[in-house]
């Protein structure tokens, strides 16, 4: 049994942060049903690699689609009716949007008073900038997070990958389980979950309001070097790969020099302490940067794994998946989609013991849920012809 069979979430939301908290939730059990606009979809289902949208099998996981117009009359008045029935409903709408449709938490809460409802939005629900657009690009340039990466006569980085989404999706899911405890165990309430991208990228950038508080000033960019210590950074091999040091602690950045006979740095006032080291990472950045040049990643990973220090090879998706760890681990698996081809994807994370979660399908087609879903609903099959002739679903 997993842990959350039982629950039932109606998942209005759209692309990535909703995608990510829905598919924790699922694959831990949760029934959750991905609503979507009728014809369209959801966005993700357009993201495509090789022709295929990969994006969607992977976030849409676990999950049972089925298609609701919300712009409708009674695509709303569809809504309520079953609204009673679900635990948890998520949306990641403009601020504004769900009370436009006359479905904000007050009319919500007043046909399930218990209803816990989630969202996601780029700036939050309420202040003056709220209804502003909420990309996670944004998000990452406004945060913070951008000015404080690449290197220091270059710009500003954003990264490659959903950062500012993902990470929500992490929080949005946390959240929906405080509120389900809070309710299930205290008999407490139904509540509204106010979760914006900006809020939990900035909460994950360190103690940089602190930092300026006491010292007047905010973080620049300094490539891969590190404000807290030294060596820190990803130095290029003989052979043009690339190795990642992290010398977090005074001792592992003595074993590390030590190791490879850069010793006598630490009798050099200018890299004795790690205040010191992290004053002078340009010239520390220089030493290292030969002894590394020096050798091919082989003969660099032989001396890590000889001496245990803290670095490890910057690996691509084809190294991890040919890592015998991460094989023994079953890091990556591959999940039949509806036609039999394998979709391959990460495992279910985290591991629990007692009440493991797993990947039953990968994201589905359009609507390919509407008769099984909405029968269980309560919605007869005439009426599911009517809706569906009508455009509601």
């Amino acid at each position: 049994m997993k842990p959350l069979e039982g629950v039932r979430v109606l998942d209005l939301s759209r692309m990535i942060a909703g995608g990510v908290a829905g598919m924790l939730l699922a694959d831990f059990g949760a029934d959750v049903v991905k609503a979507e606009q009728p014809a369209t979809g959801d966005p993700l289902r357009q993201w495509t690699a090789g022709g295929e949208p990969l994006w969607w099998k992977v976030y849409a996981r676990n999950k049972r689609f089925i298609t609701l117009d919300l712009k409708s009359e009674r695509g709303r008045a569809l809504l309520l009716r079953v609204l009673p029935q679900f635990d948890v409903v998520m949306e990641s709408f403009v601020p504004g949007t769900l009370e436009k449709l006359q479905l904000g938490p007050a009319v919500l809460h007043g046909q399930h008073s218990k209803l816990v409802i989630l969202r996601i939005s780029g700036w939050g629900q309420t202040g003056p900038g709220a209804a502003r657009p909420g990309f996670g690009t944004l998000i990452e340039a406004a945060s913070g997070f951008a000015a404080m990466n690449g290197e220091r006569d270059g710009p500003p980085i954003v990264p490659s990958f959903p950062l500012a989404d993902a990470t929500s999706g992490l929080y949005a899911a946390s959240a929906v389980m405080f509120a389900l405890y809070h309710r299930d165990v205290h008999d407490g309430s139904g509540q509204v979950i106010d979760l914006s991208l900006f809020e939990s990228l900035f909460s994950l950038l360190g103690p940089m309001s602190a930092e300026y508080a006491v010292l007047g000033r905010t973080r620049t960019r300094d490539g891969s070097r590190s404000k807290n210590s030294g060596p820190r950074g990803c130095y290029r091999t003989s052979d043009s790969e690339w190795i990642a040091i992290s010398g977090s602690t005074p001792k592992m950045a003595e074993r590390f020099l030590t190791a490879y006979g850069l010793g006598a740095l630490l009798q050099d006032p200018r890299f004795a302490t790690n205040e010191s080291r992290v004053a002078h990472a340009l010239e520390l950045d220089a030493a290292i940067s030969a002894a590394i040049r020096e050798r091919t990643v082989s003969e660099n990973l032989a001396i890590i794994d000889e001496y245990h220090l803290t670095a490890a090879p910057v690996n691509t998706v084809a190294e991890i998946e040919c890592d015998p760890h991460w094989r023994a681990r079953h890091l990556i698996v591959d999940i039949p989609d509806a036609a039999g081809r394998p979709v391959r994807m990460h495992n279910v994370v985290p591991r629990l013991s007692a009440t493991p979660g797993s990947i039953d399908w990968p994201g589905g087609a359009l609507g390919q849920d509407n008769q099984s879903v909405y029968h269980e609903l309560g919605v007869t099959c005439d009426e599911q012809r009517e809706l569906a002739s009508a455009g509601v679903i």
